[in-house]
């Protein structure tokens, strides 16, 4: 860290940032009030892309299938149980709150408007947590942090050091572990996310996260 805030200080512009980001009705078109994974200062973000309809019934993200699934990587590949994960990684989204359904039946994609506002959100956070090391998941999510489209079979098992909100930090891009994508249970999907999940496993900000 090397803004001369103290752990305690940091702790403090952190659980006010979650506060406020909880009273936050700028969206009128999303279908919950936002979901946080609570204050949890770490050098390692893990961003996704928008709560489903449990997660603000549950209170906190990934929370249903999806999250199960990706909980199952980090305690298959590195270890670590889903209550560690969630003590010891900061959890954001590109949006905080349900977007709602679309016409076909599935999960609404947020409006460029709304990433936009919510994105002030992601800016915020890694000002105050200076992350070492950002863990998007999904295309929504990882495009945030991308000049161009992104595409999985590039950069899935691939550390890629970008320059966001005028910080520097390793992004390291998992699948969306959904259950509508086959994409991470089949090759080269498969080997690609076992790949990425050691490049966490062995980053110095993984390994120092808290």
């Amino acid at each position: 860290m090397d803004d001369g805030l103290t752990i305690s200080s940091r702790h403090i512009r952190l659980q006010h940032h979650v506060e406020s980001l909880y009273a936050c009705r700028k969206c009128i078109g999303m279908q919950s009030k936002p979901v946080s994974g609570g204050p949890v200062q770490s050098r390692v973000m893990l961003v996704g892309q928008a709560p489903g309809v449990k997660e603000p019934v549950l209170g906190r993200p990934f929370a249903w299938t999806a999250g199960k699934a990706m909980f199952q990587w980090f305690e298959e590949e590195i270890g670590v149980t889903e209550t560690e994960f969630r003590q010891t990684v900061y959890m954001a989204a590109v949006c905080r709150c349900f977007p709602g359904k679309n016409s076909q039946g599935g999960d609404r994609v947020p409006s460029k408007e709304e990433v936009a506002l919510c994105g002030e959100w992601l800016r915020a956070e890694i000002s105050i947590l200076k992350p070492g090391l950002v863990i998007p998941v999904g295309k929504l999510a990882i495009g945030q942090f991308m000049d161009k489209a992104p595409v999985l079979t590039e950069l899935v098992g691939q550390t890629v050091r970008v320059r966001k909100f005028g910080r520097d930090f390793d992004l390291i891009p998992l699948p969306h572990p959904s259950g509508a994508s086959p994409w991470h249970r089949i090759e080269p999907g498969k080997r690609l996310t076992k790949k990425a999940m050691a490049l966490i496993r062995a980053h110095p900000a993984w390994i120092g996260r808290v």
